[in-house]
């Protein structure tokens, strides 16, 4: 008898079908890995296509890998993606990020400024640092209530060699991101200015943490707002562009 047993349970087993297992899919196991995917993928029934930035934004020196990053060699080619890809008809760019390398948000910026498609901001939590040029870059931003965002000058890490080419480097450094937020958005230079280089609202740095409706009552920010509000504005976004396609047709 229990051989018979034995033979029926090792015919049961052969019998199973490996593909059956419990195994993570490809786009699955990649999300796990890499936190992301390769090209934004959109169900049928989604015109808008949500991208975020988080942690610290990596640039071209990799940081250790307990870091929270944004790698912006991930995020240029999923922007380039979403400005070929006729399905997608808006972009949501959610912010909870700490800053990282200057360049690096500059050139995701830049990208999502040139998009022809409309374009809408959510800085949840906080936006600091470069971060601030990301967030001013789209068509329309919003700031949550509680949300912050740090502005303060340019720092250099790492062996700075001490002649006057390096600081008048780090001059024309520091005004390319102010020439951006400026033409971004509706703060002028001099306020953006006072609030970069204000003593006594950091501690042990210069610089200004603004909050929620201190950044749109500076002008930085258009208005106050979360998730709802972000999405009715690029629906509208959406139809005005749609609106004014149809008339260039015409």
């Amino acid at each position: 008898m229990e051989k018979e047993m034995n033979i029926i349970n090792s015919v049961n087993q052969e019998g199973q079908d490996p593909q059956k297992e419990d195994k993570p899919s490809g786009l699955l196991e990649k999300i796990q890995q890499l936190g992301q995917t390769n090209v934004p993928q959109l169900s049928q029934d989604s015109k808008i296509h949500c991208l975020t930035i988080v942690g610290q934004i990596e640039g071209h020196m990799q940081l250790p890998p307990h870091n929270k990053t944004t790698k912006y060699e991930h995020l240029i080619p999923q922007i380039v993606a979403i400005e070929q890809n006729p399905n997608i008809e808006g972009l949501l760019v959610i912010l909870n990020t700490v800053g990282g390398d200057v360049e690096a948000g500059l050139a995701i910026s830049e990208m999502l400024a040139s998009l022809s498609k409309p374009t809408v901001s959510l800085v949840l939590g906080g936006g600091h640092s470069i971060g601030v040029p990301i967030a001013v870059s789209c068509d329309y931003s919003f700031i949550a209530e509680t949300a912050t965002m740090t502005i303060h000058p340019i720092r250099l890490t790492g062996l700075v060699i001490g002649v006057p080419q390096t600081f008048e480097y780090l001059d024309k450094m520091q005004e390319r991101v102010v020439n951006f937020v400026t033409k971004h958005s509706n703060i002028t230079e001099e306020t953006f200015k006072d609030l970069m280089f204000a003593k006594g609202n950091l501690t042990r740095d210069i610089g200004t943490n603004v909050i929620g409706n201190d950044a749109v009552q500076s002008g930085l920010i258009h208005a106050v707002g979360g998730i709802g509000q972000a999405m009715k504005k690029l629906n509208e976004l959406i139809d005005l562009n749609k609106q004014k396609n149809e008339v260039i047709v015409q």
